[in-house]
């Protein structure tokens, strides 16, 4: 009964679920210009992370809406 309380922004991602982010990530970085240990590129990070953790699961969607945010703050 409690699984039905639970939602899927509880649940672990998987290697599969981290592959699809990475990619984002990647493609990001090239099309921002930004380095992997910038403040910028943990920021675009987070927000695939929690994009993708509200249901969104197509890479391209991922890169758009981040992309589409400017990556930054």
């Amino acid at each position: 009964m409690i699984r039905r309380y639970l939602s899927k922004h509880d649940h672990p991602l998987d290697s599969l679920d981290l592959d699809l982010c990475q990619r984002a990530f990647d493609a990001l970085l090239v099309e921002l210009k930004l380095a992997k240990d910038s403040e910028e590129a943990e920021r675009v990070a987070a927000m695939i992370i929690e994009l993708y953790r509200q249901g969104i699961h197509d890479e391209r969607q991922l890169a758009i809406l981040v992309g589409g945010a400017g990556g930054k703050s």
